[in-house]
């Protein structure tokens, strides 16, 4: 089983982000769980969502303390918030960001991989929402879910139009992470 954490604020959407990415491993045929934390946060406020992907039914329902994949979609958490406690040995960090991994000199013996997130959001959306861009490049960094799988998660999440720019949104997060990886 693979476990994903996803750190963000509220209104940037990262709940939006775990049902996405369970519902694209669900499409290639895997089983997932997504669920996310808050309380009675406002938008701006730090928010967790908790993913799991398994080729056999998951059974267990916590919170993930020790992540294969850290998505870190607003950079400024890694100064308030402990978002890389517990990230396993080998795994990997994804943070939304115009600086390179050794720019952020994060202490982890894990791959990190940063991508401007939000100005790929902005391009194809309009708005830093990177939700769907931050998607694609799970997809490409980490390969346990598919283009495709996050295509149908986002027809089947969004109205046609809004569907149309997320997935323009996905892509250019997938296809900046396969030139640069």
């Amino acid at each position: 089983m693979i476990e994903i954490r996803l750190h963000g604020r509220g209104g940037q959407g990262v709940v939006t982000s775990g049902e996405l990415i369970g519902f694209a491993a669900f499409s290639d045929g895997k089983y997932s769980q997504a669920m996310p934390a808050f309380g009675s946060e406002r938008t701006g406020s730090p928010v967790v969502t908790y993913v799991r992907i398994n080729d056999k039914p998951i059974r267990i329902r916590v919170p993930i303390y020790n992540p294969d994949y850290i998505i870190i979609q607003d950079a400024t958490l890694l100064d308030t918030v402990p978002v890389l406690d517990g990230l396993k040995p080998g795994g990997l960090v994804i943070v939304n960001t115009k600086k390179t991994p050794a720019e952020l000199g994060l202490n982890v013996n894990s791959r990190v991989k940063t991508v401007p997130a939000t100005e790929l959001a902005i391009e194809a959306l309009g708005l830093p929402i990177v939700n769907t861009t931050i998607l694609g490049v799970f997809a490409a960094a980490s390969g346990q879910i598919s283009i495709e799988g996050i295509r149908k998660a986002i027809k089947h999440r969004f109205p046609s139009e809004l569907a149309k720019k997320n997935l323009v949104a996905a892509q250019k997060g997938y296809d900046l992470m396969k030139e640069n990886d």
